[in-house]
């Protein structure tokens, strides 16, 4: 009975952890509403905006190839500063928490 516990316990764990992780998807979400945001986009060109970027492949830096999950962060925390119109150590230290979080 004893050996049965491990295993049942790393997989109940496994299940738990991937609950918390953000799906590919709810990334773009994240993504697409940040950058329609800082375009100050509203109503109907916000639901445009929106459906495209959803629909599009995913963001790409210079070289074409697919942004990793923590420079997509970067451009998040990066669009939602610009349109706070932040600047100085108040930039940074949005930026910090911003990055920190999960």
């Amino acid at each position: 009975m004893k050996m049965l516990r491990a295993p049942v316990l790393m997989i109940g764990l496994l299940l738990c952890s991937q609950g918390f992780a953000a799906t590919a998807q709810q990334n773009k979400m994240t993504t697409c509403n940040a950058d329609a945001t800082a375009k100050s986009l509203k109503g109907d060109e916000r639901k445009a905006f929106m459906s495209t970027c959803l629909k599009a492949a995913p963001a790409a830096n210079d070289d074409g190839k697919a942004l990793t999950p923590q420079q997509e962060k970067m451009k998040t925390c990066n669009a939602t500063a610009a349109t706070q119109a932040l600047k100085g150590d108040a930039r940074k230290a949005f930026m910090s928490e911003c990055l920190k979080k999960k």
